[in-house]
């Protein structure tokens, strides 16, 4: 028990002498210690309540039909797609795809999927004022195709 709590009494500690030492600083790194907190708790939670519905509704044969050995080209689209539309910090995401991976999705799309997550809709307006639409559509075109060859290499190295 004392020993999962090390580090969180060492940190604790540490504010501690900091707020007497320099209590201005420390009200700063606080601030910026919560700001940090909240953006990976409501990330982590949203990642988690998306488990949690993935186990509730989604059944293993579906997801498999949809994302495991045979889903072929349908697998594919979807994890381009997910991956895409996908927000939030990367390893907010690693918990679920180790869900779904335990219920059959494969390691290419796997790889996709987070390949994929290079490309955000949000930032092409700004990618077109700045490169042009014709430079954003063959460099989106690239990045989606690049992260399908990854995802195959992947799977040919994992060989599961």
């Amino acid at each position: 028990m004392l020993r999962s709590l090390t580090f969180p009494l060492a940190v604790a500690v540490i504010y501690g002498v900091t707020f007497i030492v320099a209590p201005a600083g420390a009200m700063q790194a606080l601030k910026a210690s919560t700001f940090i907190l909240v953006r990976v708790g409501i990330a982590l939670s949203l990642v988690f309540f998306l488990i949690f519905a993935l186990n509730l509704f989604v059944k293993p044969a579906h997801l498999v039909r949809l994302l495991g050995k045979g889903s072929g080209p349908k697998g594919i689209l979807i994890s381009t797609v997910a991956g895409i539309l996908s927000v939030g910090p990367i390893y907010a995401w690693h918990p679920l795809l180790q869900e779904l991976k335990s219920k059959g999705m494969r390691v290419s799309l796997i790889a996709i999927f987070l390949n994929c997550r290079a490309v955000k809709p949000a930032l092409l307006p700004v990618m077109i004022s700045y490169f042009g639409s014709i430079y954003v559509l063959i460099f989106t075109f690239t990045m989606i195709l690049a992260s399908w060859i990854c995802g195959l290499a992947v799977e040919m190295a994992v060989r599961e």
